[in-house]
């Protein structure tokens, strides 16, 4: 390996073994909305949302406990934990929320306009991350895309289904916001990966019990197997599983080159969607879907490395 102008190391290519776990991780995180609409059945979405970051939370800090690492961070820094966990509890209590009223399929493309997001805060908070034409190239794709999307409307969508697909572009917003946050603010402090991770997950908790407490008090339980074996997969193999491994990746490879693989999360969650759910998915759907998930790869696409001596 060669260091960049940066001190990022650098690989020509990602090993065969990370590219294949990055299209495992892509798999998962395809998978993550089509089990939220499977456990948003039984449990109240709000309330599905807080347990995930419970239990997720819980089973980070048992396995750092094991491995000998601290999750939680120092009293300094307590303010920006708290402020990356609101903005995780935020983009859940969005996302959870919102498929009540629209199709995984459609939150899946609408939840990865985050790249997008990310882009344009970046570039007028980040004076070493700016738009660039490129950029520029796959913002306008993605946005096609979107309008692609709103208009594909399958006759099985409730009525109020923008209210859902609204509320899925706000999540990618509160996602885009903590990236950003992470990247303006905590990069800066002395945090690791799963301290990070951890003040995602705990301080997301009041947020997501809060909503649960106003808005679904009493909304009733119905739990079988498939609802509980939903839940089970966004605690365990999601946000604790498949959140590890990717920190693992990026603590070995340069993050720009494993963030283009990222387009893969949509197509997967789209595809699965049809499969599982048995959702329709109209012309326009697959049209929108091409166009953002081009338009993620040209802004995440890794910059051309240049190699010291």
């Amino acid at each position: 390996m060669k260091e960049t102008q940066n001190g990022e190391k650098s690989a020509g290519t990602i090993p065969l073994i990370a590219s294949l776990l990055l299209v495992l991780l892509c798999l998962l995180w395809g998978g993550n909305l089509v089990s939220i609409k499977i456990s948003n059945q039984g449990i109240p979405p709000i309330m599905a949302a807080t347990i995930r970051s419970v239990v997720a939370a819980g089973l980070l800090w048992a396995y750092a406990l094991v491995m000998g690492k601290e999750v939680f961070v120092r009293r300094s820094d307590l303010r920006h934990g708290a402020v990356i966990g609101i903005l995780f509890g935020l983009e859940f209590l969005c996302l959870y929320w919102g498929l009540d009223f629209t199709h995984a399929s459609r939150g899946t493309i609408f939840l990865y306009m985050h790249p997008f997001w990310v882009a344009l805060g970046a570039h007028f908070l980040l004076p070493d991350d700016r738009l660039t034409m490129v950029k520029v190239g796959g913002l306008v794709l993605a946005f096609a895309g979107l309008i692609s999307v709103f208009g594909s409307r399958p006759s099985t969508l409730s009525p109020n289904f923008w209210i859902g697909d609204m509320m899925a572009l706000a999540a990618a917003f509160f996602w885009a916001a903590t990236t950003v946050y992470i990247k303006k603010v905590v990069v800066t402090r002395d945090f690791t990966h799963y301290q990070t991770l951890f003040a995602q997950l705990f301080f997301s908790i009041p947020v997501l019990l809060a909503g649960w407490l106003i808005f679904e008090l009493d909304e009733p339980l119905s739990l079988n197997v498939l609802v509980l074996g939903a839940i089970g997969y966004q605690c365990a193999v999601v946000a604790f599983f498949s959140y590890l491994l990717w920190f693992w990746l990026i603590h070995r490879f340069p993050v720009s080159r494993l963030t283009a693989f990222t387009f893969l999360a949509p197509l997967f969650g789209v595809i699965l969607s049809g499969l599982v759910l048995k959702e329709p998915l109209p012309l326009l759907l697959w049209f929108g879907l091409i166009l953002v998930g081009a338009g993620i790869y040209l802004v995440n696409r890794p910059a051309k490395f240049v190699e010291q001596d």
